[in-house]
């Protein structure tokens, strides 16, 4: 690679951070960055407030009792509703935590691994095994017992806590698990719901029922009509939950109906450069009628889903359902409750169900799956971290407590209470011991039983053409990095000084660049394209491009006219092909395939044609090259390329 092109010094790298995108260029934060990252941390908290609900309860479980016995009324006139402080913990807040759940499934259906419809099938299917095996071992533990009602407890995975285990006890898994495992558990969780609303709720009155209907088919209305205003969905949900409320059915499973609906897309170039042109005109006249439109045209150029993932997600993540937890959680613990919770069958229907009937539904499903379809449809990972994924599944807290408090009582509520918390510690050490002795194989089948056959999906919508893309490196390297850039973005400066270290000396790596000029925010943008496209006619792209990122400053026609003569190029003919705008067609191209592949923003990267989310530094796009590389191999079943990561 040329770092020095007649005279002209090499760039040096900013000190700067390499998680920034221009100022007005969206972030599509799919699959699920923010959100496991969140996911990790309330895990923490989660278990914090587990421990704290346990020691209180032993400590003091009178005041553990009575707290949450504490009678709260909310009246209007003569109606109202008058319940614990538990019931409002776990019918009212946990509406929030399930309107995120919503949010969540319907952005894997719009953006994440599900928005290709083929790949709903396998998850799906693990899923269901994940819950029907469970069931059916409850169900056989607890035949012919009045327990057997509380079948329910054993369906779903809590997603917090197994995501936050497999970060912790999982270090050597591949980060797709944690997207199968969202997946499938996102499965689970709208069953589950669906069973609460039918199986758990109370004696249902019909006319409220009607009521709950009509006011959610208003909903349907108010979003066909286009309204994006939070308070109108906030007056309905509530509307619709005081109705389930009195109609007897559990009202949480509003807060997922609604959160279903809130789409999820990228922004529109459009709605991007509204965006950018009336924060330009706030800029100019910083007066609070702008400062509002600016405020009102960024956020719509957001999708719904991820403002309201945004605003509520770190609220259910790090106090709903750590409250949830404190509420729940506290059971009193002695030497004469164990022995007897031990041997009840409650407590090990729960226990088995969560620790054999998770792993043998999800991995046994998915492997059955696998092999009816011939391959057709596999994991996107190996079976070893399946294996993990489906040990880790037995983790069951929130959804288990809530169905529990509303199947069982007394003793019996106690002992399932401690099934749960037993699954949970059994599935984290569980998934600890598979991940390490999958640690001990050796580095080839270690590779192939991590991350799997399977092909990923494709997010570059337009793939690589040797005859018409510019590319750095060799043709036939197994890791392809594509950009998406802008000669005058700053970012992508920084960037460029990554990618030349990503590629020096190696030959593993492949790169190309795809024009997308940002010319309402960096007016010189075009004219450096003219001038790389214009040196490209005489052989000199990659030549004009390291001139172009050392000297982003200088990026006017007489200073890019000068770069030519630098370069030793015809220099009439240069002129002349840059003033007839030698790039017009091509940008045109580019920016076509980055409208297909949903990019907007600059440096956008690709590698092995899936988009590459997060921080650009050297260590972040090595080591997504790195798994390419381990992923192109295992596919191919050739284990003699070495990566020079």
């Amino acid at each position: 690679m040329v770092h020095e092109v007649r005279g002209v010094p090499e760039r040096q790298a900013s000190g700067r951070t390499f998680s920034d995108r221009t100022a007005w260029a969206r972030g599509v934060r799919t699959p699920l960055r923010e959100f496991l990252r969140t996911e990790t941390g309330g895990a923490v908290v989660l278990l914090a407030a587990t421990v704290v609900a346990l020691v209180w309860a032993n400590v003091h479980p009178s005041s553990y009792e009575a707290v949450w016995g504490t009678r709260l009324s909310v009246r209007v006139a003569e109606h109202g509703i008058s319940q614990n402080l538990r019931w409002w913990v776990n019918s009212g807040l946990m509406t929030f935590f399930f309107f995120v759940v919503g949010l969540e499934a319907r952005r894997e259906f719009d953006l994440g691994e599900l928005r290709d419809r083929r790949r709903l099938a396998l998850p799906l299917v693990a899923g269901i095994g994940g819950m029907l095996v469970p069931v059916a071992i409850f169900l056989a533990v607890n035949a012919g017992r009045p327990s057997a009602h509380g079948w329910g407890v054993v369906m779903s995975t809590d997603t917090a806590f197994a995501l936050g285990i497999l970060a912790l006890a999982g270090q050597r898994l591949p980060a797709r698990l944690r997207t199968y495992l969202l997946t499938v558990s996102v499965v689970d969780d709208l069953v589950a719901l669906v069973v609460i609303a039918t199986v758990y709720s109370g004696k249902v009155a019909v006319p409220p029922l009607l009521v709950a209907f009509g006011v959610f088919g208003v909903v349907l209305l108010v979003r066909a009509l286009g309204v994006r205003l939070g308070l109108v969905y906030a007056l309905l949900g509530t509307a619709a939950w005081l109705a389930l409320n009195s109609s007897g059915v559990e009202p949480i499973v509003i807060g997922l109906a609604i959160g279903m609906l809130t789409s999820a897309y990228p922004a529109a170039r459009s709605d991007l450069e509204r965006a950018s042109e009336v924060f330009r005109l706030f800029r100019e006249q910083p007066t609070p009628e702008l400062a509002r439109s600016a405020q009102t045209g960024v956020a719509a150029a957001l999708s719904p889903n991820e403002l309201l993932q945004q605003r509520y997600h770190p609220w259910t993540s790090y106090v709903i359902v750590p409250l949830f937890a404190l509420a729940n959680a506290g059971i009193t613990i002695n030497p004469d409750f164990l022995a007897r919770a031990y041997t009840s069958p409650v407590t090990l229907g729960i226990l088995f169900g969560y620790v054999s009937g998770k792993p043998i539904g999800i991995f046994g499903l998915s492997w059955l799956v696998t092999r009816v379809s011939r391959g057709r449809l596999r994991p996107p990972v190996g079976w070893a971290a399946v294996a993990a994924g489906a040990t880790v599944a037995g983790v069951g807290f929130t959804v288990a407590l809530l169905v529990a408090a509303l199947t069982f009582t007394g003793e019996q509520l106690a002992e399932a209470k401690l099934g749960i918390l037993s699954a949970a510690l059994v599935a984290s050490v569980g998934t600890w011991v598979l991940s390490r002795v999958t640690g001990l194989l050796p580095a080839h089948r270690r590779t192939r039983a991590l991350l799997g056959t399977a092909q990923t999906i494709v997010d570059l919508a337009v793939p690589v053409d040797p005859d018409r893309d510019h590319i750095r490196g060799p043709e036939d390297a197994p890791v392809t990095v594509v950009e998406y850039g802008d000669f005058q973005c700053p970012y992508c400066g920084q960037a460029e000084a990554v990618i030349r270290e990503l590629l020096d000396g190696r030959g593993d790596v492949r790169y190309v660049w795809r024009h997308l000029p940002l010319s309402d925010v960096h007016p010189y943008a075009r004219y450096a394209v003219d001038a790389a496209e214009a040196a490209a006619k005489q052989g000199a792209f990659w030549q004009m491009y390291d001139l172009l990122f050392a000297h982003q400053d200088a990026l006017r026609p007489s200073d890019l006219i000068h770069y030519a003569g630098v370069l030793g190029l015809d220099v009439g003919r240069f002129r002349d092909d840059f003033r007839g705008h030698a790039g017009t067609a091509r940008v045109a191209e580019d920016i076509e395939s980055a409208d297909l592949s949903g990019v907007s923003g600059t440096p956008t990267f690709f590698i092995n044609g899936r988009r590459h989310y997060g921080a650009y530094d050297r260590a972040t796009l090595s080591a997504a090259a790195h798994t390419a590389h381990k992923r192109a191999v295992s596919a191919n079943d050739v284990s003699t390329v070495p990566y020079n990561g």
